[in-house]
């Protein structure tokens, strides 16, 4: 199995192939045949370019699925229960997620070899945005708004899951560093349950050249503490939802890919929401053109259509937005150097996007968008 012509969304794509090769046919065949109505002929139909995970869609008797699989040393079977029991609580709740299948024995999670795999039904809508990394501003204001509209929806479903913590620690959105009192003495702690971080900060003067976010997180984290928890998506990009058609004012049809998902609070999806689809991350040097601000008022302001916000909620947005992507910088770090010794990559996710994404929120581009996210919607 050769990864080289798999081409993937991230910082360096080769890299990544390598720790996560495609999923080819005989991999899949011996997955579904668990599944009695799936087994037999199958065609595999497109492979996803997303980094995290291999997923692809399988034409098999018992009709399309999705097959989806991670290295076990990142998502455990016990791991993939809990997102599997969000989506369940959703789907109840009347939210267009898509079916985890169960197999013959009513598993939804299937731990073969080194990997775990989840097999899930087709959502409905189309998929416009399936090619489009994250970071990848949405250009299209309607799809934004309505965007912004089913994230306040899930987050109205969620509000009574009762679910407390997610025992995932790698490649999970979560909040522990932003809202701990103290970012360094937070960071030190984590090394205990972050071996690859504990590893990659090993010898280096870190808590220099952290010191600008460490003071910037000094003005925001009391503000934080009492926000209540609430389980959130964690990955809110235009690529991760379904449309109902191909027009400027689509709706959202479903909602995908919860593999980020764990207990913050809404805030923090909805900033992340920004942070990924109205910032040029991977163009700023086309300075103030790489940064979107109609399309986060237009989040806000469909977000606001269902679950209202106050002048102190869109001014703690504006200040949270520079910070919300901390703990899955961390959480990047310690997967890369951890499981794959991937030190490259945890340099890129430290110096690039940890450090880099908070420093850009001091320049002229990141201003204007704090700015415009102040303003009444």
């Amino acid at each position: 199995m050769t990864a080289s012509n798999h081409r993937l969304h991230g910082w360096d794509s080769t890299r990544i192939a390598r720790h996560r090769p495609r999923l080819d046919a005989a991999d899949v065949a011996t997955l579904l045949a668990r599944f009695g109505p799936l087994r037999g002929e199958l065609r595999l139909l497109w492979h996803s370019p997303r980094p995290f995970s291999a997923v692809a869609r399988v034409a098999t008797p018992g009709g399309e699925v999705f097959v989806k699989r991670q290295h076990a040393g990142v998502r455990s079977p016990a791991m993939l229960r809990e997102e599997h029991a969000l989506l369940a609580h959703l789907r109840g709740h009347g939210l267009p997620v898509p079916e985890v299948l169960a197999d013959d024995a009513g598993e939804t999670a299937i731990a073969m070899g080194h990997w775990v795999y989840e097999v899930h039904a087709p959502a409905p809508g189309l998929d416009l945005y399936r090619d489009t990394p994250s970071w990848t501003p949405l250009v299209r204001l309607g799809h934004a708004r309505s965007a912004g509209r089913m994230l306040a929806r899930l987050h109205a479903a969620t509000a009574d899951f009762a679910a407390a913590s997610r025992s995932a620690t790698q490649l999970v959105a979560r909040d522990d560093a932003l809202r701990a009192p103290d970012l360094n003495a937070a960071i030190e702690a984590q090394q205990a349950w972050r071996p690859g971080l504990a590893a990659y900060l090993a010898g280096r003067d870190w808590h220099r050249e952290l010191a600008p976010v460490a003071a910037r997180h000094r003005t925001l984290q009391p503000r934080l503490a009492a926000l209540p928890r609430r389980w959130t998506h964690g990955d809110w990009h235009a690529s991760n939802l379904c449309w109902t058609d191909t027009g400027d004012e689509a709706a959202v049809a479903a909602v995908l890919d919860f593999g980020l998902c764990a207990p913050t609070f809404a805030l923090y999806d909805l900033a992340t929401a920004i942070e990924r689809n109205a910032i040029a991350w991977l163009q700023l040097d086309r300075g103030m053109q790489a940064v979107f601000p109609d399309t986060a008022r237009a989040l806000v302001a469909g977000y606001a259509e269902v679950l209202p916000l106050s002048a102190a909620e869109r001014e703690l947005l504006a200040d949270l937005l520079p910070l919300v992507h901390l703990d899955f910088a961390l959480s990047e770090i310690d997967h890369y150097q951890g499981t794959f010794g991937a030190r490259d990559q945890a340099d890129q996710a430290w110096e690039s996007f940890l450090l880099g994404h908070a420093a850009w929120f001091g320049t002229a581009p990141g201003q204007a968008l704090l700015a415009a996210l102040r303003m009444p919607v």
